[in-house]
Formats: structure tokens, C-alpha cells, sequence
């Protein structure tokens, strides 16, 4: 076999890359869990100083920096020998509150790294590797990082673009957000003084007061008899309509739950922007969505299943009993550039 070497060096510069992208990803969440970052943000530190001030050794300290700074996470000056953070990495390294914490990403990645074993025997049966399969690692990187972005949106976009939304929530309007998952956006909800509040989902886990209800399966026909027949002003679902293989019954059921009037709040993915375009274009599917992967033994599916076009939502939620008061795409500048869509939607009378 002749071997093009030119080829070949190219594609060892892209595995080296992504070699170094893999074995960077344990080193930040080194970095994170050591209090690294967080002191190193203070001043510029030699290696010895930054590993007194954070108990650590300073040959390993030393060897870290080293690393970091050829990845571009820290800087160096190479005149005083001394190691620093810029504004920028110091935001999104040591702010778990910022809108974008990088170590919860990482956290992710590596969380769903230790599944390979799962992930491999599902390829040889034909199996899923159910979401609840995943390590504890999955569940708190993505809580760690998506968080922030929804608890900073859920102030200053989602709630003043939502009409009378936020004034009937300040008026104690009855809330429920469903798939709430972590419970992160109740949370934000509590800490700026709404109450009436409920999560709903499979495996909850709320803010203490907050009412829930467990074990819900809302792929199934009829869910919302669960509930025990209450009603709310305000029914939140972000992250969820993907993951459903009915998500025409999700919304019919979601109109059961809803007062007179009601609004709904969806997300999902812009399946509308330029990368879901390409993706398409290109590979024959939307970025982010790898068809059916499910399994049986968890009611809410792993995967992405349900392309959420939004043509095909606006009719289901026609039927449903819901009319869009309006649309907004998140983290993008509009529909070509936003990942995150948002329907804002009113409970109305089926005709």
C-alpha cells in the first residue's frame, strides 16, 4: 500500500489535535478542583507560589502550567517566568455563575467518555445506553454547564420577552416545569421570590419547598392524569420536545395541564440555523441529532429523536390548543445564527 505522505501528515496534525483536546479536558477539571484557576486569576504567580497557595506540589504545579499555557489556557511570561489568566479565561475558567464555565463542559465530555464500554456492546446488539446509564459525571457537567446560560437568559431574555409572562409570575401564578431534570431554573425562579412553584420528570430533584412529581413518563399516552388534575398559569418545558418520540401527545397533554389562558414556554434546538443547514446538506442530518438510540428500560429516550422543524411544531401546538404569541432564538443572533429556540405560547380553545 503506497502511502501519501503529505496526507498523511495532515491527518496526524488533526489526531494530535484532538489527542491534545482529549487529555486537555482532565487537566482543566485538575485545575478547577485544585482552586488553579481561581487563585492564578488573582495575579500573575510564579509555579512555586501558586502551589503554596493552593496546598499542591509545586513539580506538579509547575508541569500543569506548563501545559496549560501551551494550550492557551493560562498565559507566560517568559521574562519573569510567571504564569497568568487573562480577563477573558479567567471568566469563562473560574466563574461557575458566569455565563459560560468551560470546567462543566469538560466535565461532560469526560463523564461521557467512561461509557465507552456501554456505548461499544451497543453497537454489537443493537441496544441503547439509556441517559440514567450514563456516570455522574454526565449529569453534573451538563447541569454546571448549561446552567449558567439558562439562569442568566431566564432574567435578561427569556422572561422580558414573554409578554405578560413575567408580570402574571410576579402575581403568583402557578408554575410547572416540565423534564425540570436538576431543577435549575426552578431554583433561579425561587431566588427571585416566585412561589406557586412545581417540577415535574422522571428522577427530580428540586429547590427545598418545591412541590414535584416523580416518575412521570412523558412519552406515554395520558401522563398529565398524574398530576391529579391541577392546572397552572405558566408550564415550562426547555430540552424536552427533542427527546420524544410522540411530542404531538407531550403537547396535548401539556394543554390538559394549562389554565384558561396559560402560556407555554418551549426550547429546543434551532434546527433553522446554518450549522443544522450544512449538517443536513452535507451529512444527511441535523447537527446534534442521531436518530432513534433508545432504551427500553427508560422512559425518556437518550437521543435527539424528533427533529423539532419548526413548521411541524407550529402545527402540532395548533392542535394541541395552543396559539404562538412569539418566537426568539437564544445564544445567536437570529434564526441563522441562534442553537437554542423559544416559542412562546398562549392556551386557547380548540376550534
Amino acid at each position: 500500500m503506497e502511502i501519501d505522505q503529505d496526507k498523511l501528515m495532515d491527518f496526524l496534525h488533526k489526531f494530535v489535535g484532538d489527542l491534545g483536546a482529549t487529555m486537555a479536558a482532565g487537566n482543566v477539571l485538575v485545575g478547577e478542583r485544585l482552586g488553579l484557576y481561581r487563585v492564578l486569576a488573582e495575579q500573575p504567580m510564579l509555579p512555586h507560589e501558586l502551589a503554596e497557595r493552593t496546598g499542591t506540589a509545586t513539580r506538579y504545579v509547575d508541569e500543569w502550567l506548563r501545559g496549560q499555557a501551551a494550550g492557551g489556557y493560562v498565559e507566560y511570561d517568559p521574562q519573569t517566568g510567571a504564569y497568568s489568566l487573562t480577563p477573558e479565561q479567567a471568566f469563562a475558567l473560574t466563574d461557575p455563575d458566569g455565563a459560560v464555565y468551560a470546567p462543566g463542559a469538560f466535565e461532560l465530555a469526560l463523564g461521557a467518555l467512561q461509557s465507552e464500554q456501554k456505548v461499544t456492546h451497543a453497537f454489537r446488539t443493537g441496544a441503547g445506553v439509556g441517559w440514567h446509564e450514563h456516570d455522574e459525571g454526565v449529569f453534573s457537567g451538563c447541569e454546571r454547564f448549561f446552567r449558567p446560560g439558562y439562569a442568566a437568559n431566564l432574567v435578561a431574555n427569556w422572561l422580558p420577552a414573554l409578554d405578560d409572562a413575567e408580570a402574571k409570575l410576579r402575581a403568583g401564578a402557578n408554575v410547572a416545569d416540565i423534564g425540570c431534570g436538576e431543577g435549575e431554573l426552578l431554583g433561579r425562579l425561587v431566588e427571585l421570590g416566585f412561589g406557586e412553584l412545581m417540577g415535574v420528570g422522571w428522577t427530580v430533584d428540586v429547590p427545598v419547598g418545591i412541590s414535584k412529581m416523580e416518575e412521570v413518563d412523558l412519552s406515554q399516552h395520558g401522563w398529565a392524569d398524574q398530576i391529579g388534575g391541577q392546572k397552572f398559569d405558566v408550564l415550562v418545558a426547555t430540552e424536552v420536545l427533542e427527546h420524544l418520540v410522540n411530542p404531538y401527545e407531550f403537547l396535548i397533554q401539556l394543554r390538559r395541564l394549562a389554565a384558561p389562558g396559560g402560556r407555554l414556554i418551549l426550547t429546543f434546538p434551532n434546527v433553522h440555523n446554518w450549522r443544522s443547514i450544512v449538517g443536513y446538506a452535507v451529512g444527511g442530518r441535523f447537527s446534534g441529532f442521531f436518530g432513534p438510540n433508545w432504551n427500553n428500560n427508560h422512559p425518556l429516550y437518550d437521543q435527539h429523536i424528533f427533529v423539532p422543524n419548526h413548521h411541524l411544531v407550529r402545527y402540532f401546538l395548533r392542535l394541541a390548543g395552543f396559539e404562538i404569541v412569539s418566537i426568539d432564538f437564544l445564544y445567536g443572533r437570529g434564526k441563522l445564527f441562534g442553537t437554542t429556540a423559544m416559542f412562546d405560547c398562549r392556551a386557547i380553545e380548540k376550534p
